[in-house]
């Protein structure tokens, strides 16, 4: 019997199409998380540029830079192959996994989510003073919920992933992004930013509730809940912690650049930066939701069969076709930025100088649009080949890229610098990347020879 003839024996899922997948998946991103797309325009159209947008802005940022520590560990992940051979050789196990991997998320993640709390509210004592201190040190709690609850929700994604359930997660971010755009409508007038925070913890709150029931009540997935150790626990541990330190230290870069911003002397230089670079990076938010985690298994399907020539052929052709996309967007953005961002930021609060300043910033965001979209698909080839040990050296370089050249170039280009800044570091990372996988298929194939 072959392994195909096996794995459907066994009631393994098939593996599908990666193009139909992709196309599929795509659709329920674009349907049910257009919410996510629209947030940033709302929160410029309620709250404009500000000091309290500004301590919002940068409370992200140091929050997001703790999620990395938190959520990554199950975002296209070892997490994935793992369960999968798990339930092929050891199925009676499994719930026991689960239900290990979910408390020990919850416990773990939440220790490092209330020490996160703790140091940001020093933190914030330090930086801030009179209303802006008492706003951001409000945030907090929030926003340590929220990471709590991220965690859940990508565990429960990964889960279903593994089941080959794609969509469903899309449709359960459609619901949580309705609950936060309604709590922000109905509120934002009377609670004002401290409310942006709050309604995001909400959201994920109904995004990991909603999965966790479709797995459990719909796919049938059992979970013994418990703090047991088993094997493949530890395994993904060790997997796992490279991976996830690596993009710990990359999260720095949000914290900087928003440091730095302020030192630019311009009011709402934080915001007006984020935005700009929300706006420019937009289109690899479908693609990190559609194309990479589909690309992932394949790739991991061609290690293990040690087709090495059919997993470079997968990311070259990823790549190319990837390059080319968003190198047209690139240029469209550029050519319309002016209209499409006035069409866009230029209402309720936002002011016309903040979204002129605006497009002045994309520009320079744009030049490291296709050189992201590389290095997220790179990323994913390591992660597929178990190279997860240069996860942590390439955010090194990353981070400390990115403080250099904030540095260097805030002095002569202000926050147009910044902006560029973190375009250069995105096309050094990709080409190291793309330079360490070349050197570890080479050894692979050499090895298989």
């Amino acid at each position: 019997m072959s392994s195909a003839d096996e794995a459907s024996a066994s009631g393994a899922p098939k593996r599908r199409s990666l193009l139909r997948t992709t196309l599929l998946v795509g659709v329920a991103q674009i349907v049910f998380r257009g919410g996510e797309a629209v947030l940033p325009l709302l929160l410029a159209y309620w709250f404009g540029r500000s000091e309290a947008m500004d301590v919002y802005v940068f409370a992200w940022a140091v929050f997001s830079f703790a999620g990395a520590l938190v959520f990554t560990a199950y975002r296209d992940s070892p997490l994935v192959p793992i369960l999968a051979e798990e339930k092929l050789l050891r199925p009676e196990g499994v719930p026991k996994l689960i239900g290990s991997l979910l408390v020990h998320t919850w416990v773990v993640g939440g220790a490092l989510a209330i020490g996160v709390g703790l140091v940001a509210l020093g933190w914030f004592t330090f930086r801030y003073q009179g209303a802006a201190y008492v706003l951001a040190a409000s945030m907090v709690l929030p926003f340590t919920v929220y990471l709590v609850a991220t965690a859940t929700r990508t565990f429960f994604a990964t889960v279903l992933a593994v089941e080959h359930h794609f969509v469903v997660h899309p449709i359960a971010s459609g619901v949580g992004m309705a609950v936060n755009l309604g709590v922000l409508a109905g509120g934002h007038a009377a609670f004002g930013v401290l409310l942006v925070p709050v309604a995001a913890g909400l959201g994920e709150l109904v995004i990991a509730a909603a999965l966790a029931w479709y797995a459990v009540r719909i796919v049938g997935v059992r979970i013994d809940l418990g703090l047991a150790r088993p094997k493949a626990l530890v395994d993904f541990a060790k997997l796992v912690v490279h991976q996830v330190g690596g993009g710990a230290v990359t999260r720095v870069n949000p914290v900087v650049d928003q440091l730095l911003a302020g030192l630019a002397g311009v009011v709402g230089g934080g915001t007006m930066l984020r935005f700009s670079g929300e706006a420019a990076l937009l289109p690899t938010d479908l693609l990190q939701a559609a194309l990479l985690p589909v690309l992932l298994s394949h790739l991991a399907d061609d290690f293990a069969r040690r087709d090495l020539p059919a997993f470079r052929r997968s990311v070259v052709k990823a790549l190319t076709t990837v390059l080319l996309l968003l190198g047209a967007v690139a240029i469209v953005f550029h050519l319309v930025r002016g209209p499409l961002l006035r069409l866009v930021f230029l209402h309720g609060e936002m002011d016309v100088a903040g979204v002129d300043r605006m497009a002045a910033l994309l520009p320079y965001h744009l030049v490291g649009l296709a050189p992201f979209g590389a290095l997220l698909i790179l990323a994913r080839a390591h992660i597929a080949l178990k190279n997860t040990g240069i996860f942590i050296g390439m955010g090194l370089l990353n981070a400390g890229s990115n403080v250099v050249l904030n540095i260097v170039l805030l002095r002569y280009l202000g926050l147009e610098g910044i902006a560029l800044s973190t375009s250069i570091v995105h096309l050094v990372v990709a080409i190291v990347f793309w330079i360490q996988l070349e050197r570890r298929l080479g050894a692979l194939t050499a090895e298989a020879a």
